[in-house]
């Protein structure tokens, strides 16, 4: 198949990561693939496949390559995508990353994108009944996945003090207020009081923290280690010197920071997000709580005081995160495609 994917970006995060990963498997597998993207936009993942820059912030439809199908995801790529298809440049189908209508501004204007193509992907069977309740199409579901570098090294010492860490991101923009992080400050500041000698540590982008002076701030606070990992080898790095992650996002389509946690061999504590409870199970392979019952620090007190507990709860989620496969995925996602 000839398939064109109009992206915005490919800076680090999940749903960038899921963009590069399903376009260099669909061309290992034999598809001619191709990128539009902007002339501005950032390519922070090895790509293999060509990237067409446009002139314009989204590429006009005129601009599309003949295709197959054409494959937009965030919202603002819809139209573009949907009038392209309308003169023939190929079959729209949407993969979406986020459910946008309920945590980025201008939800008038992406609630309606909805209504445009009925070829629609998404990442989780509660993504899939948000948006099936809202707009009454039922997507199929291509799950997440999980990097091959991302591993259990078997380096954690058991009587050293326990590390806890988490993910941050750039509060600046708007973009991350779902993952409420000031809570996840407060929440790890408690542990911190009631258990002195474990150690807390943030995991930031370095781009993110180069350009987030809110972030930069917290590297002054003697409680805290800050960690700015270059890529997955340094990242598996660190998180193969956690105990116990914790993830306090409200609102996910899929969570794959805590998945690559559990696959390196840390527990997981973490708030109900939606898209996590693809993998989640209370008490067999991690500690969940909903947000109203702010039981976030005293889930990761609990671990750092039960042993046998963290070591269970690690060693399930293992198991559960080697299902996790990026190769699964682009198999979903390409079988998807075959049938539209």
């Amino acid at each position: 198949m000839r398939i064109t994917f109009p992206i915005i970006t490919l800076c680090k995060g999940g749903a960038q990561r899921m963009l590069a990963e399903l376009v260099n498997r669909l061309a290992a597998k034999g598809h001619d693939v191709k990128i539009l993207m902007p002339s501005y936009g950032i390519v922070e993942y090895s790509i293999s496949v060509p990237v067409i820059r446009v002139s314009g912030t989204l590429p006009l439809a005129a601009e599309y390559p003949l295709s197959d199908v054409i494959v937009s995801n965030f919202y603002t790529t819809v139209d573009s995508a949907a009038q392209a298809s309308k003169i023939g440049r190929g079959k729209h189908a949407r993969l979406s990353l986020c459910y946008e209508p309920p945590f980025l501004k201008d939800n008038f204007i992406s609630f309606k994108t909805y209504h445009v193509t009925k070829n629609l992907f998404v990442l989780s069977k509660w993504q899939q009944d948000i948006i099936f309740l809202n707009h009454g199409i039922r997507g199929h579901i291509v799950p997440v996945g999980i990097s091959p570098e991302f591993k259990n090294l078997g380096n954690r010492v058991p009587h050293d003090a326990i590390q806890v860490s988490a993910i941050l991101r750039k509060p600046e923009g708007g973009y991350s207020w779902h993952r409420d992080q000031n809570y996840l400050i407060e929440q790890l500041h408690k542990v911190m009081m009631a258990v002195p000698s474990i150690k807390v540590n943030l995991i930031i982008p370095p781009t993110e923290f180069a350009e987030s002076p809110s972030l930069q701030q917290l590297k002054n606070a003697p409680w805290l280690n800050v960690y700015t990992p270059a890529n997955d080898f340094e990242l598996n790095y660190h998180l193969n010197h956690t105990d116990i992650f914790v993830s306090s996002s409200l609102y996910d389509s899929a969570s794959m920071p805590g998945l690559e946690a559990m696959k390196t061999g840390a527990a997981l504590v973490t708030t109900y997000s939606g898209g996590n409870m693809d993998y989640c199970r209370n008490g067999q392979n991690c500690l969940i709580s909903h947000r109203y019952e702010d039981k976030l620090h005293a889930n990761v007190i609990q671990l750092v005081n039960n042993t046998p507990l963290r070591n269970r709860l690690a060693q399930e989620g293992m198991k559960e995160a080697q299902k996790w496969t990026w190769d699964r995925s682009a198999a979903l996602f390409e079988a998807g495609l075959q049938r539209m």
